[in-house]
This record gives C-alpha cells, structure tokens and sequence, in this order.
C-alpha cells in the first residue's frame, strides 16, 4: 500500500499514469532479488486503481528518451533516494532537465519491515498487541547497516488514520442493477493470487460491486497460526482498497457470513477460493447462511501463490535479503554524508 500510496499521488499530479516496472534482471542488478517474478508486478501493478497503463521492463535509470517514448510530460518518484549499482542517483537526467517532480512517501511502511516480520515470525506488527523485544531487535538486522541508520530504508509505525482511508476508498455506493458480491479474507501482503481472484469474481457479473470483508489480525492468528497476519487490519485495509476490483471493504469483518450481513449490504452473491475454509470457533462452517440461501460460489483464481509461498521465498533468500538491505544502507548513508558535506561547505 505504500507503494499504492505513491501511484496515488502521483496520478493526482496529472491526467494519465503510466508506471514503468523493472525485469528481474534491472532488479537484482541494482537492488538484490526480487520477491515477485516481473510477469506478477505488471499484473500487481496493472490491478491498481490509479494507473492507466504500465511500461514492462522500464530501465532502472530514468532517461529523457524513456519519458518521450510514452509521450510523457514529467515523471514521479517518492521523496527517497534511488541509486544505481555505482551509487549515482537515477533521476539525475530528468531532474536536470526539469522533468522530475515528488511526491510523500508513506509514513511507517517499507518493504524492509514487511520482510523482517517475516523472518522473524514476531506478533508485535498486530493491533492491539505491545512491541516485544524480538521486534526492536530484528531492526539492527534490516533497517540498519553496522554504520547507523538510513532515513529511507528504517523500520517505522504505521499510524491509521481517517484521511487516508478516504484518500484510498472509491466512495462509490451500489447503483441500481448492481450485483452486490462478498468476498471475505485476511488478504494478508495482498498479492497476484489475490489479484487474480478479484478479477475472477469481478467477471461474474456485468455490473459487479464488490464488498471485500477483512478479518481483525486475532481473527487471522486464529484459524492462520504463526505470526500471521504479516500485516495488520489498517494495512491490510488500504492495500485491498487500492484495487481496482473491489468497491467497499469491511474493516473487522466477522468470520462467520451473517444473515445479518448479507441483509444489511443487501448482497446477491458471496464467493470464497479454493484454499481451504477453517471452521468457525463453535465448530460451524462461516459460510452456511450463504449456502442456505443459495448463494455461496467457489470461484477458482487460477493462481496458486499463496501469503505462505511468498513467505517462503524470502526466508529461502533470507541471506540475499539481509545483504541487500545492509548494501542499499550503506549507499544511502555515503549520499546522506555527501549531501552533509556540501551543506558545510555552503556555511
């Protein structure tokens, strides 16, 4: 969603977003391994409600020449820093030119963070649970080099608020002839498989409005164990908010699809995936008031990427991983102490 956030702003910055998304070959030359194939980020990427079009295989230095081959005005990237396997800043030629602008980054949200909580299967990301220790510490491995800290890739708390569930909501109530579906889930590091169920579900009607039900994180740790969810409810809020597919989300959805749910969101059709459907606390299946009516759907993504197999390609890249984020560190400190040196030298 932090990503999200960003394409957001952007958009609002113009008329028509093109994103251009790196090959993993860009990816792991600059960066270190990526956790998604490029065939899943341009279908990630695609599925975001604020972009147009997307650019495969976009070149991880920004030109002058990439921007006029989409017949684009300006480009628009986050207020951090990227830099090249070498350490030179990849927007250098377009800002020269005057055809760079910014937007905020998102308070509290990295890539880096999500990581670590994975590696480190704590609890201390989850609503209403204090910090523990095994949390703090997991920073020193991820958001910091053996040299101190960078302010763009450091571990941080995501603060919800109003402003940004309005910012990410579509606003839009179900119009007459609407066929109202409910989708409920835990949608945790909202993903392809998601992504490939939503359109699914989306192409079961012609005028579908889509209520996405997210459980509490307790509700999750319940029936998924470990330390899931990897993201909380306010994080797992915006990044389903974001997609295109979905019109509405519930915010604590109770696990059990109620007669008075589906009466009160007046929904036509409820539809769950082929993972596996755990029984409520009491023993009862959640979705038997949909099947009493006649209503309930399985509905087959065609995906088998699941929160748990993007689990496990990180902790098989554990040490890449590690060493990537030391190495970003380490680049993003030299700027800062480049940066720091000309300031002086200003005074």
């Amino acid at each position: 969603y932090g990503h999200s956030n960003q394409l957001r702003q952007a958009r609002a910055m113009g008329d028509y977003l093109i994103v251009g998304v790196h090959t993993d070959e860009e990816i792991a030359k600059h960066k270190g391994p990526p956790v998604f194939t490029q065939e899943e980020r341009y279908k990630m990427v695609q599925a975001i409600k604020w972009v147009d079009e997307i650019a495969p295989g976009a070149p991880y230095v920004t030109t002058l020449e990439t921007l006029d081959k989409y017949s684009c005005d300006f480009c628009v990237h986050g207020d951090d820093i990227t830099l090249t396997v070498d350490g030179k800043d990849t927007y250098e030629e377009v800002k020269t030119a005057g055809r760079y602008r910014e937007c905020k980054r998102t308070q509290g949200v990295s890539t880096t963070d999500l990581v670590g909580r994975m590696l480190l299967m704590t609890k201390a990301h989850h609503s209403n649970i204090d910090e523990d220790l095994d949390y703090r510490k997991h920073t020193d491995n991820f958001g910091k080099g053996p040299k101190g800290h960078s302010p763009w890739t450091g571990v941080s708390q995501f603060l919800q608020t109003s402003q940004k569930i309005i910012q990410f909501a579509s606003g839009k109530e179900p119009q007459p002839g609407d066929t109202i579906i409910y989708v409920a889930g835990a949608f945790d590091l909202f993903h392809v498989g998601h992504v490939d169920f939503l359109e699914k579900v989306h192409q079961l009607a012609e005028k579908p409005y889509i209520i996405a039900g997210l459980h509490f994180d307790q509700e999750v740790n319940r029936y998924k164990g470990k330390n899931y969810p990897i993201m909380n409810i306010h994080e797992r809020t915006l990044s389903v908010l974001a997609c295109r597919y979905v019109s509405e989300v519930v915010i604590g959805a109770p696990y059990a699809v109620t007669a008075d749910l589906l009466d009160h969101f007046r929904v036509t059709l409820v539809c769950h995936g082929m993972t596996e459907v755990v029984p409520d606390k009491d023993g009862s299946d959640p979705y038997e008031e949909p099947k009493q009516r006649g209503i309930f759907q399985l509905v087959d993504s065609g995906s088998n990427l699941t929160t748990d197999l993007i689990v496990q390609r990180i902790i098989k890249n554990r040490l890449d991983f590690e060493a990537r984020n030391q190495k970003k560190e380490a680049k993003e400190l030299a700027v800062l102490e480049a940066m720091r040196r000309l300031e002086e030298e200003k005074h």
